[in-house]
């Protein structure tokens, strides 16, 4: 009982001084970020080998996807989870707290954007790996900057406030896949998928444009603050949620576009 004990407190420490030491926050949440995508990977793979009996009919490469969105829902999830906590139910980027809002940064934080960083290494791999399969340039495109992004804010500390208000945005994929899902397992015609379809388009139009709206809005009235940033996070701040926005609205379109055409076919 005292060895179990000895060892838990070493682990303890370890955990203390080692991984969760400030200096070493991003790049541990980094490799845990890679390590749970392989877990959420090999858990897709798993779970749906057991209760869904199409699977393993799929095509190798359907199956590689199947787990790769598998995957990206989890990170989705998580990302947007923490997004939201520490928005809007923490004090952290509060404007009662005094001090720029481009430069609050905590642990938490930190180790969250890491995990993301973990994830889009992984995702933008595996694009590569396969394009283009898995996606065209727009896929890469959208996660290099992503990753640029989440990468500096992460390193640098600054801009963490309006990384996660762009990441809230990932509350759409798990609707995305899930139509994949659906449409792959020859369900495309069922309940679920109008439904899932018109809570994609209300979930995209309300997380991906009016949001952006409004951060481009709340950059514009902290933009004193933004000033006070690095060069390159500055540019950053407009760059990134610009070329997002701009594609978040040419999808918005192909959505409207499938979400009437399946309206129109449904008895």
């Amino acid at each position: 009982m005292a060895a179990v004990t000895a060892y838990k407190y070493q682990a303890q420490a370890l955990m203390r001084d080692y991984l969760l030491a400030d200096p070493l926050v991003p790049y541990t949440s980094v490799l845990m970020g890679i390590v749970l995508c392989k877990m959420a990977y090999d858990f897709t793979r798993i779970l749906s080998s057991f209760y869904f009996k199409g699977y393993t009919s799929l095509t190798k490469i359907q199956r590689i996807e199947w787990n790769n969105r598998g995957m990206s829902s989890a990170h989705a999830i998580f990302i947007t989870a923490v997004s939201l906590y520490l928005v809007v139910s923490t004090d952290l980027f509060s404007d009662r707290i005094k001090g720029p809002i481009t430069f609050r940064n905590s642990i938490i934080s930190t180790s969250a954007l890491g995990v993301s960083v973990g994830y889009f290494i992984t995702d933008l791999a595996m694009i590569f790996w396969l394009y283009p399969s898995l996606g065209g340039m727009e896929y890469v495109l959208h996660h290099t900057l992503s990753l640029v992004a989440i990468a500096y804010t992460m390193l640098s500390g600054e801009g963490q406030f309006y990384t996660y208000m762009v990441l809230i945005s990932e509350t759409t994929t798990p609707e995305i896949n899930l139509r994949w899902f659906l449409d792959t397992a020859g369900l495309k015609k069922s309940s679920a998928y109008m439904v899932n379809g018109i809570l994609m388009f209300v979930a995209w139009l309300v997380a991906r444009i009016f949001l952006f709206i409004y951060v481009f809005y709340h950059i514009y009235l902290h933009y004193s603050q933004i000033m006070q940033m690095h060069a390159f996070g500055y540019y950053l701040i407009f760059l990134v949620p610009s070329v997002l926005f701009v594609m978040n609205t040419m999808w918005f379109m192909k959505i409207l576009k499938g979400v009437k055409k399946t309206l129109a076919k449904w008895p």
